[in-house]
């Protein structure tokens, strides 16, 4: 490797929606004039069929002591503990190797739930940036939180009746707000992960913050606060990533999809980690099956089985659509089959949906997933959000009732429609050559190929004069 080439390190916690968008940034960053070793947990060797290929990019993983990786049940705040403990040493020991061989790291760039890398890149004497692959809105809200809000946020949820109002961002109420700013919220490990963050950020007030979304979609947030928020997506793997080189690889649900008509298909998924009671799940299905369209659901297996081993009509559903435990989500959602997405609404299939021009119906079920799914019925508006029952149950009717304005033939499904296919043209022109995101990659990257000099990066933040494929093969 020459030393004359800027060399990163990428951090990344190893769950899918943290690793995934990570890998993809790190795949752009490396066709763009820097090296990039990406550092993570070795479980994802074990699940992911194909890493990018680039010679500018390089892996480092370490063992975290659950090289099985985090699975649906299991307790977040040990996994996330010792990811912590293992992964600093490891990190470190990396760093001091490389340095050693005569390639030495000259910049660091960390996702979300990992903020302790920030001391760990000082430590080094190492600039750094963030990479926040939730969205500008949920971001804004945090920062609010953290400085000054608290409790206005909480008394949202304590009144649900009322709105609240942040600086810089639309009137929100306790179901459009991220699920961890709740008094009650039973994740208060995570919510301290985040808390670092902003602690950083009040001590570093000129950090960079590659934040995985785009001007266009989120205009507004994006200049609700005063940080240095620097919007790339969205940041998705090109389709050589993962479309099949022959006919051999061609994947069974792709098959089944072919045989579909054009947008027949509800494509259902609720991410890797969000867990669905037995009542909710058999309230899908039932709304699912009186819809009476084919469906690709994509149930995973637990400890005890199939999820779908939890609903009463298993045969009718295996009758009606496709039940698999994982597929290439982005693939599905490109493919023309596809009528839309019932999703959980993490901030990856929500960017996901609006790159592909998919209509929505959203189904939040913590953390983030609430702002997300306000985002899509509200400021896109490119789907809608389904209705809970007092007893917290989305119950059939409403499942079937979203899934007819969607994919029906009315003018409200063909707002949605006409709506997801807007915002696919502007996902595409965001990272296409001279768009916004495209304009702020490549700003970054001349900044990171400048030590981190921030006099020269705002020099020439106004001239956008430098062009980066957001989408490399």
């Amino acid at each position: 490797m020459a030393q004359s080439h800027p060399h990163v390190l990428f951090v990344a916690l190893a769950t899918h929606g943290h690793f995934n968008p990570g890998l993809h940034l790190a795949n752009i960053l490396s066709h763009g004039g820097v090296y990039v070793t990406f550092a993570t947990s070795s479980s994802v060797r074990h699940r992911l069929p194909k890493l990018p290929s680039s010679p500018n990019l390089s892996f480092s993983f370490f063992s975290d002591g659950q090289d099985d990786g985090f699975k649906l049940g299991n307790d977040v705040v040990p996994f996330l503990s010792q990811f912590e403990r293992q992964a600093s040493i490891a990190i470190r020991q990396t760093i001091l190797k490389s340095k050693a061989n005569g390639k030495p790291f000259s910049f660091v760039v960390y996702s979300l739930l990992t903020p302790w890398m920030a001391d760990v890149a000082c430590s080094f004497h190492l600039p750094s940036a963030l990479f926040w692959n939730q969205s500008a809105a949920v971001f804004a809200i945090y920062y609010h939180f953290f400085n000054g809000y608290k409790d206005v946020i909480g008394n949202a949820f304590s009144h649900p009746s009322i709105q609240i109002h942040l600086p810089g961002l639309p009137l929100l109420n306790s179901k459009q707000l991220p699920s961890l700013c709740n008094p009650a919220n039973s994740n208060a490990f995570v919510l301290k992960l985040y808390e670092t963050h902003f602690h950083v950020i009040k001590q570093e007030p000129h950090l960079k913050i590659l934040i995985n979304t785009f001007d266009d979609l989120e205009h507004d947030a994006l200049r609700a606060i005063s940080v240095d928020l620097i919007p790339i997506g969205p940041v998705l793997p090109s389709l050589s990533f993962f479309h099949p080189t022959n006919s051999m690889d061609l994947k069974p649900y792709i098959g089944w999809l072919n045989s579909k008509p054009k947008s027949s298909v509800v494509y259902v998924s609720f991410g890797s980690i969000a867990a669905v009671s037995t009542a909710q799940l058999e309230e899908i299905a039932r709304g699912l099956l009186d819809s009476k369209r084919p469906f690709l659901w994509v149930m995973r297996k637990t400890s005890d089985g199939d999820e779908g081993d939890l609903v009463s009509c298993r045969e009718e559903l295996a009758a009606k659509g496709k039940i698999v435990t994982w597929c290439s989500q982005l693939e599905v959602l490109l493919h023309p089959s596809i009528g839309c997405f019932l999703t959980h609404c993490g901030w990856n299939s929500s960017l996901e949906s609006v790159a592909c021009g998919v209509s929505v119906v959203a189904f939040p079920q913590w953390t983030d997933q609430s702002t997300n799914a306000r985002i899509i019925e509200e400021s896109s508006k490119n789907g809608v959000r389904l209705r809970m029952n007092d007893d917290g149950i989305v119950e059939r009717g409403e499942i079937k009732k979203c899934l007819d304005l969607v994919m029906g033939d009315g003018v409200e499904g063909e707002s949605l429609r006409r709506n997801a296919l807007k915002w696919k043209d502007l996902a595409n022109l965001a990272t296409t050559k001279g768009g916004s995101s495209n304009v702020n990659v490549s700003v970054f990257l001349d900044f990171v190929c400048n030590g981190g000099n921030r006099k020269e990066y705002l020099s020439k933040m106004s001239f956008n004069n430098l062009c980066l494929d957001l989408n490399p093969v």
